[in-house]
């Protein structure tokens, strides 16, 4: 597995637990906002340092008892084949596994689920059907990302749906047809775009949103989850 970084401990990652985050390398998408382009773009990924799966491995049995569960996040995992053999292997140290995914793999989402390899799963939903292109950077198979949507909301295993907040190319009305296409659903957050290295050296420039704005959004569309707030 190729492995670009390890966030040792997070409190606020993994919902109620103490954690792990582990960063996979590569991704499907060009999100122009991505604040990890080293973990995304070929020319930053070949400067990018590895960490050894075997060190990995190593951290996981040394805070046995410490650390609660690990986050699998990227880059985008669901494109990596070994995913199912990596997060097995987490499992079977007794962690408790979240997966940060974009839906854009409902086939090995499904099966990631149906084989209990993970116990949450935090879906970033990009943008309205009509803006997911301008959003996700490439084109994107939308019936894939429906097909996530509805995989989750099946409930087999815990899940929230979240969407970044980027003035430029997400505004309230946006947000709102979001939550409209996911509705019904258990937890949908809104997370507010942070300003720092973003893929497109434009969006470096881009000042978020105030959060009240972002709190209003919450008080119209809170009514459509049994969970919905502003991060």
């Amino acid at each position: 597995m190729k492995i670009g970084g390890l966030q040792k401990t997070t409190l606020i990652d993994y919902p109620g637990h103490v954690a792990a985050t582990v960063f996979l390398i590569g991704c499907n998408l060009r999100c122009p906002f991505c604040y990890s382009p080293e973990l995304v773009l070929e020319d930053k990924i070949k400067t990018q340092s590895r960490i050894p799966e075997r060190d990995f491995f190593k951290f996981l049995q040394d805070r046995r008892g410490m650390l609660e569960g690990i986050v699998v996040c990227g880059g985008e995992p669901t494109i990596h084949k070994e995913l199912p053999l990596f997060l097995e292997k987490i499992k079977k140290l007794g962690y408790l596994v979240k997966l940060d995914t974009n839906g854009s793999n409902p086939k090995m989402l499904n099966s990631l689920i149906r084989k209990e390899l993970v116990d949450y799963v935090a879906m970033d939903v990009k943008a309205p059907k009509d803006k997911y292109k301008m959003s996700a950077g490439v084109e994107i198979n939308l019936e894939n990302i429906e097909k996530s949507i509805d995989i989750l909301r099946e409930g087999i295993v815990d899940y929230e749906f979240r969407t970044t907040v980027v003035p430029g190319i997400l505004k309230k009305e946006d947000i709102i047809k979001i939550a409209r296409w996911l509705s019904p659903a258990k937890k949908y957050y809104l997370q507010n775009f942070v300003l720092g290295k973003a893929i497109d050296p434009k969006m470096e420039k881009v000042r978020p949103y105030p959060p009240k704005y972002l709190l209003s959004i919450v008080k119209e569309i809170s009514n459509l989850f049994e969970i919905c707030q502003a991060r």
